[in-house]
């Protein structure tokens, strides 16, 4: 008889599905529009790509641990121009040193990043309300303090512009290196190992999973609820040092809109909107394909609001890939009795595979080797027998149940007057 169990064989398959599924999609759009778009396939699209891409993956790093916690930050965009344009006005109109000023532009991210971690785990705010808050008063206290004037940092070349090699390399021959994809890459990896290596990661995915039980299981959650927004705001900082290094001039009440490319990017790499689950190599990729939208729709000649209208399609369509996500992820299936064994069955080779990977002998790794080996001949082959088995008997049901329909159709048409 068939046995109601979860299926985490099928789930593992799904999941690795949805993994493929980010970078299968960025592959298909770039080809699409190199195709179709107006001199799309070209080096300096690609620079211009990388270049666009660079301080919303900043934010969209940071917004992946708030996102994993089960929160939201809505104030990453208008933080990150907050302290671009409050940088520019110290180095601009108060005359500081350019390495000040740039450290600047980190403490304001990481001061609105404390603010947030302290109204959502302190005050107990919910994260919709808090962040949107802040995102409303970044945007004031910018424009407050530059007084409402553009900030101007120096143009390449000039005296003071060397953190802008950083992110873009020329050389003597006009040749664009952009090296901010490096230094994006390795902020990734270094999020990555916190998120998967460290004590920090551990508690920001427990969190997210079920906050009751880790508050139970003597997690700290106050604590690392709000490290996960201070480590948004410093990438917010991050994301203000990139954008003024790529565009020079940052303007007042400038930034709502860009947490939503940093959202939707987070998303459509796999990081659940409902907690506990998500990848900064994910991220990464729907940074990259929220990027080649931005920079392909102008080269089939949209306008500005079909690329607004195009943005928030894919928004929605993030939206709803999580919620299948989660139905994926909650399904229950009956199982019936071949495809229990199949899963006790690899379950067993598994755990030999695992004995392999400690054996140092070589005759008794072959010993393993040939076991391996006879179980799955032996699983493929008793698994046919019994999938074979199954469908004859699922035949012989299905010829039962339409004789019985025939015979009460037959009694009712001798009642019937």
């Amino acid at each position: 008889m068939a046995d109601l169990k979860r299926v985490p064989e099928d789930q593992k398959k799904g999941l690795n599905m949805q993994k493929l599924l980010a970078p299968l999609a960025l592959v298909i759009i770039y080809i699409f529009f190199s195709i179709f778009g107006r001199n799309f396939f070209s080096y300096t699209t690609l620079v211009n790509i990388l270049d666009s891409s660079y301080y919303i993956g900043f934010i969209a790093i940071g917004v992946t641990f708030v996102i994993i916690t089960g929160g939201i930050d809505l104030s990453c965009g208008t933080v990150m121009m907050a302290a671009a344009i409050i940088g520019g006005t110290a180095y601009k109109t108060w005359h500081w040193p350019m390495w000040l000023s740039l450290l600047l532009i980190l403490g304001v991210g990481l001061f609105f990043g404390l603010f947030n971690g302290i109204l959502i785990s302190r005050l107990g705010l919910p994260p919709f309300i808090a962040t949107l808050g802040t995102q409303m008063v970044s945007l004031g206290t910018g424009s407050i303090v530059s007084n409402v004037r553009s900030a101007t940092f120096p143009a390449r070349g000039a005296a003071d512009s060397w953190f802008k090699s950083a992110f873009k390399y020329i050389t003597p021959t006009d040749f664009s290196f952009p090296t901010g994809a490096i230094l994006l890459f390795g902020m990734a990896f270094i999020a990555y190992i916190v998120l998967t290596r460290t004590k920090m990661g551990r508690y920001i995915f427990a969190i997210g999973s079920n906050k009751d039980a880790a508050r139970l299981s003597g997690v700290d959650v106050k604590k690392w609820e709000m490290m996960a927004y201070v480590i948004s705001g410093l990438m917010a900082g991050i994301g203000g040092i990139a954008f003024a290094a790529v565009y020079t001039t940052v303007m007042p009440a400038q930034g709502a809109g860009f947490e939503l490319y940093a959202i939707a990017g987070t998303v459509i790499g796999g990081t659940s909107l409902s907690g506990g689950a998500g990848s900064v190599a994910g991220t990464m990729i729907g940074v990259y394909i929220m990027s080649v939208l931005r920079a392909g729709l102008p080269s089939m000649n949209l306008q500005a609001q079909y690329q607004t209208f195009f943005t928030g399609v894919v928004v929605i369509g993030a939206v709803l890939l999580d919620i299948y996500r989660i139905k994926r992820a909650s399904e229950v299936r009956i199982l019936t009795p071949a495809q229990q064994y199949r899963e006790e069955m690899q379950s067993t080779i598994a755990m030999k595979s695992q004995d392999l990977a400690l054996v140092t002998e070589e005759r008794d790794r072959q010993l393993l080797k040939d076991e391996i080996a006879r179980l799955k001949a032996e699983m493929g082959q008793i698994y046919r027998q019994m999938r074979a088995e199954e469908r004859i008997e699922r035949k012989r049901q299905i010829t039962q149940e339409k004789e019985f329909e025939k015979a009460i159709r037959r009694e009712i048409a001798k009642d019937a007057p």
